[in-house]
């Protein structure tokens, strides 16, 4: 099988702007199809990203049933690597998602929401005294590993067929049943003992398996930490052999 065409940063800027018009004219021109990693906006929830891109590609190449996908869902309130599978390359997407994926995160202590990030307002303060640098340090440690994780309710996470947030905004309660999940890495990047709302803050790099919510390991860490926390901001850097210094900015798609 021939591996699809992936156009990066550096081949998007080799063949210009439009990005589009320097394309080839026929789909046909990339039988294996297409891989697209892009860099996707702040509140731009991952089938947006998608539909523009699809949209613009039907119009290129003036066809109207071509397949475009992605590999691994990223929050709305999150940014970073988004793999766009186009044509006879979304048949890889689910390989590509099962690859390993590394996130810096920044997570604050001392309160907690309800989707364990700033989507929902703050539900419940809590005390931040064994909240330092070293205390966050020492619990990132306990953290690497195979391990149980219970997921968000507000999340796409399937629950007989129907989306858990789906159920969550309706107010109905469902029970959200934990994932064998695996953190190979995790480093403190900075602490900050107070931030702008006067809560401590800590910027965490960790690589971790397909299925990993980084909201629920947030709300895990406040609360080996004897505290609550939320995540604040969230970007993927790395998907598999993807960086972040090699996606698109969506800009330059559509330029």
């Amino acid at each position: 099988m021939d591996y699809p065409l992936v156009i990066d940063r550096t081949a998007a800027e080799k063949l210009g702007t439009p990005f589009f018009d320097a394309l080839e004219a026929s789909m046909e021109s990339y039988p294996a199809g297409i891989i697209i990693p892009v860099d996707k906006p702040y509140r731009w929830t991952s089938a947006d990203v998608v539909r523009k891109i699809k949209f613009r590609l039907q119009k290129h190449f003036h066809i109207k049933n071509i397949k475009v996908g992605h590999a691994g869902t990223l929050d709305p309130l999150a940014t970073g690597i988004l793999l766009v599978c186009v044509g006879k390359a979304t048949k890889m997407a689910e390989r590509l998602q099962s690859h390993e994926k590394e996130y810096v995160a920044e997570i604050e202590f001392g309160a907690t929401t309800p989707s364990y990030d700033l989507e929902k307002e703050i539900d419940a303060l809590y005390p931040v005294d064994g909240v330092d640098r070293t205390s966050v340090e020492e619990a990132l440690k306990s953290f690497i590993g195979e391990q149980e994780q219970v997921p968000p309710i507000f999340s796409a996470k399937m629950i007989d067929g129907t989306r858990a947030y789906e159920y969550a905004r309706s107010g109905e309660t469902v029970e959200m049943k934990s994932s064998t999940i695996t953190i190979s890495e995790t480093e403190l990047l900075d602490f900050c003992a107070e931030g702008p709302l006067g809560r401590p803050r800590a910027t965490v790099r960790l690589r971790c398996s397909k299925g990993t919510y980084i909201r629920s390991f947030a709300r895990d860490l406040g609360a080996a930490l004897g505290s609550g926390a939320h995540l604040t901001t969230l970007q993927r850097t790395k998907s598999g052999d993807f960086e972040i210094k090699n996606t698109i900015p969506l800009e330059f798609l559509f330029s």
